[in-house]
């Protein structure tokens, strides 16, 4: 059966599959390797989390995914409201929920394989200029408290971890060009996170692994209808089918 790959999270993953996402990449890469499914959606932290995920993730459920990729922590780093509402989770409560979220998922499937992705850092300025009169309070220092509580969760879970608040910023440019209003990603901070999580699943020592390159390659046997050269030969190999990938994505 064709595997299922889940992004599971919020606005970072719904966003993924818009403006050259990462989430889009990945779609592209894996075309014929795997199903890419989206069930992360605006707005949601780790509280909604929980109230979904034994809907998202169902333990009686026939097929389990391969892989679940999980983001959680933007939202919940915001700065809390008076009234008490809004999407802000205090700092331990995020790392609980977080080991929730892990625990359940690595009960899935003895073959589920998970990675977490950090809150990555903002353009605090630009973030400022687009939600002026909203009381939406982001601050790198938040962002990078709650990364590290995500990766501190991750090693006692003993799940894979993509340190984003750390990658985006080893580009000297990252607060002008990876983000277009500040906080979710413009197309070239989608690069640096496809480039991430497919180095991550290429050194990762899963069986059967999960990297692109290593995975079959849906209906690659030879058909009567492939396209043909002047001599009547056919012009495709499964070389071919992932040529462009290889020039880009390792």
């Amino acid at each position: 059966m064709r595997p299922r790959f889940v992004l599971f999270g919020s606005s970072i993953v719904q966003y993924s599959f818009s403006n050259g996402g990462w989430g889009t990449i990945l779609t592209d890469v894996y075309a014929r390797k795997a199903d890419i499914v989206l069930r992360g959606y605006i707005g949601w932290n780790s509280r909604r989390a929980l109230q979904v995920l034994d809907k998202v993730f169902p333990k009686d459920a026939t097929v389990q995914p391969a892989l679940i990729i999980v983001y959680f922590g933007g939202n919940d780093s915001m700065q809390a409201h008076p009234s008490g509402l809004g999407p802000h989770v205090p700092l331990e409560e995020y790392k609980e929920n977080m080991r929730v979220i892990g625990n359940h998922l690595k009960s899935l499937s003895e073959t589920t394989r998970i990675i977490f992705l950090t809150c990555p850092p903002l353009n605090e300025e630009r973030l400022r200029q687009n939600t002026s009169g909203l009381c939406l309070v982001r601050t790198n220092e938040m962002c990078r408290r709650y990364s590290e509580a995500c990766i501190e969760v991750c090693k006692e879970l003993d799940v894979k971890v993509i340190d984003l608040f750390t990658a985006i910023q080893k580009r000297d440019d990252w607060a002008n060009v990876c983000f277009y209003d500040g906080m979710h990603f413009a197309e070239e901070g989608s690069k640096i996170v496809a480039e991430e999580i497919l180095k991550a699943l290429k050194e990762a020592d899963w069986e059967p692994s999960l990297h692109w390159k290593s995975m079959p390659t849906e209906f690659a046997e030879d058909s009567p209808y492939d396209l043909l050269a002047s001599d009547g030969n056919s012009t495709l190999n499964p070389s071919d089918w992932t040529f462009h990938r290889e020039i880009q994505w390792d």
